[in-house]
């Protein structure tokens, strides 16, 4: 942090406002092509291939209404972001309820788990066309693409975007080449943009193409990812903003649908023309293929499949933290969220294979999409509440067209979700009379119900909570007078807890007021943590305000004092601020964690103490 006064100065990122033309526009794009790899997953594929072999052409209308809906949403939570300064998980813990967060946290979750399922299974499935690898050895191995990811953002954004964007690469040029193979009836294609009934099949395909086009978990990772641009917080700024993440949003999505439609469209012309209507399974198509193609389409199907795998898996690990800090204030090393999250995938693909074989994963990949639509309420209500209210978004709130359109939109989520669940109740009824049916599933389904009815009606009967604080911790305190001590330069680690009273108390009578302070801060967000200085969200502003007020209050109690805030990797950076300062002596609070709480806290006390040369006082 540069020693400044003013808040802007804080979070050091492209200073977007001195930039001009097509260059000021460049400045913004970036955060929906993070986001719009998530509808390039191999959820997408199943829902696709399914869709395409079963019904050919038919379902074109429900990717393209799927992508303007997408479209929709995504720029609702991109404005969310922009102008509250807040993403989703963080809006909903201040419009709701304390409690009603933990069932939503849930379900996020279980919607980042199918995601992230449909991952595990995708890429288990890649490995065995290109290498021959056994289904269950490759859905083993995928918990090592968990270190892999967590090495390159280590590595920085700048690899990590990279590693990005040529995976998404490889799929686009797969599809391209196997599009000139297939040769697609390009009338036939323009007939299925005409929206049809659904039923049936075709009602459960469609679901599930809706739900991993419109993925919940992207618009809590959306509405985070806007924060890491910085701007003028005028009218003017704010509406630019707006505006050039919308065709940011607009390009990257658009991308999206037209791998998707390629996807479709060749599992219509390869299968559906062919005669082969159950091509439900990736590995068939993979197989049907290589039967009609030869080895080049099949080949770069695989490879595509692997990459779409492996670009997809960073929106489930940055939304994870995002939905767990927002809803409930909680936050943990980043290995272990991810760990955990890895793991309850592969446990329910693992048994799958186990218990019923390798034919039943094509069953479960749709499952997970369709999971996934299942959720989907539970993000787009409160969005739409929240972008609506014309109290805490002030002057830009959605104007009334716009609302009539997300309200249109996820009535028809909705609708379809509700319609789906009581056919397939029906058939579970009629096929079968078992216990669980009555006492878990019916009830389990009129409870998620109510809950649903309680998120839409809630906010019209109860106005957001303006400036509530959303940061996993509490607010600066005052500081007491103390004697003089010895030490020049003293570094101080605060977190805005109870515990920096005393911590700073320590400090203050180690050095007294001839001595110089620097009062450390980490932010570790998910913005701050993968965009270091850029980051620009809500937790970053407040914790600069916290410290303003630490430094204020060290200046009248006569401390000279200034303010070093560092981004991500706790320890790291609060090595790095004291040897650029020169501190002579570190003061840092401890917090008593023992056993399972320093595994899943982190232990930064000691990992700071062994990689630094000054004295530590430990104050507990």
């Amino acid at each position: 942090m540069k020693h400044s006064e003013s808040l802007s100065e804080v979070n050091q990122t492209v200073d977007t406002h001195k930039r001009k033309g097509w260059r000021r526009i460049l400045s913004f794009i970036g955060p929906a092509y993070l986001v719009s790899v998530g509808y390039m997953d191999p959820g997408n594929w199943a829902t696709d291939i399914a869709g395409g072999s079963k019904f050919g052409y038919q379902l074109i209308w429900i990717l393209l209404m799927s992508n303007l809906i997408a479209l929709l949403l995504q720029s609702l939570s991109a404005r969310l972001g922009i102008v509250r300064g807040l993403d989703l998980a963080q809006a909903s813990r201040n419009g709701y309820p304390k409690w009603i967060n933990i069932p939503l946290f849930g379900l996020a979750q279980t919607a980042i788990i199918a995601c992230d399922l449909a991952e595990i299974i995708g890429m288990a499935i890649g490995l065995q066309l290109l290498f021959g690898l056994p289904l269950i050895w490759g859905i083993s191995l995928t918990i090592f693409d968990t270190v892999l990811l967590l090495f390159l953002l280590n590595k920085g954004m700048r690899k990590m975007e990279a590693f990005i964007v040529s995976m998404v690469f490889i799929v686009g040029v797969s599809f391209l080449v196997e599009m000139f193979i297939v040769e697609p009836n390009l009338k036939e294609i323009v007939k299925g943009f005409e929206p049809s009934m659904l039923s049936g099949d075709a009602l459960y395909i469609a679901i599930g193409i809706i739900g991993a086009t419109v993925m919940p978990h992207n618009l809590y990772l959306h509405s985070s990812l806007v924060q890491t641009r910085k701007f003028e917080r005028d009218e003017k700024g704010i509406k630019e903003a707006i505006k050039f993440n919308f065709i940011d949003t607009a390009v990257a999505l658009n991308l999206a649908f037209f791998v998707n439609a390629a996807i479709l469209i060749l599992a219509a012309a390869a299968f559906y023309k062919n005669g082969l209507h159950e091509v439900a399974e990736i590995q068939d198509a993979h197989r049907l293929l290589q039967n009609i193609f030869g080895d080049v389409a099949p080949a770069l199907f695989a490879i595509a499949l692997i990459a779409a795998g492996q670009s997809s898996t960073i929106t489930g690990t940055l939304a994870g933290q995002i939905v767990m800090e927002g809803h409930l204030k909680l936050r943990i090393q980043p290995w272990l969220r991810r760990l955990i999250t890895r793991l309850l995938a592969i446990i329910p693909a693992f048994f799958t294979i186990l218990i019923l074989g390798d034919d039943a994963l094509g069953g479960l990949l749709i499952l997970s999409q369709v999971v996934l639509s299942l959720q989907l309420g539970f993000a787009v209500i409160p969005l739409i509440h929240f972008t609506s209210d014309k109290k805490t978004m002030k002057g830009f709130a959605i104007k009334p067209w716009v609302k009539v359109l997300a309200w249109v939109s996820s009535i028809v989520i909705v609708a379809l979700n509700v319609k789906l669940v009581l056919e397939e109740i029906s058939t579970w009824t009629s096929n079968s009379h078992s216990w669980y049916l009555y006492v878990l599933v019916i009830p389990a389904a009129i409870l998620i119900g109510l809950l649903l009815l309680y998120v839409f009606i809630y906010p019209l009967l109860n106005k957001a909570k303006v400036g509530q604080h959303n940061a996993p911790h509490g607010d600066a305190m005052d500081i007491e007078d103390v004697e003089k001590i010895k030490y020049a330069r003293i570094g101080i680690t605060v977190d805005f807890s109870k515990n920096d009273r005393n911590t700073i108390r320590h400090a203050l009578t180690q050095g007294g007021k001839h001595a110089h302070y620097y009062l450390i801060h980490v932010v570790e967000t998910a913005v701050a943590r993968y965009y270091g200085e850029a980051a620009l969200d809500a937790e970053t502003l407040s914790d600069a305000e916290n410290l303003e007020k630490y430094l204020a209050n060290l200046k009248e109690l006569g401390y000279k004092s200034t303010a070093h805030i560092g981004y991500g990797g706790t320890v790291a950076a609060i090595v790095e601020i004291s040897k650029q300062n020169d501190l002579e002596l570190l003061v840092m609070g401890a917090h008593g964690h023992q056993g399972l709480k320093d595994l899943i806290l982190g232990t930064t006390v000691n990992s700071v103490r062994h990689k630094v040369t000054i004295p530590v006082l430990i104050v507990r």
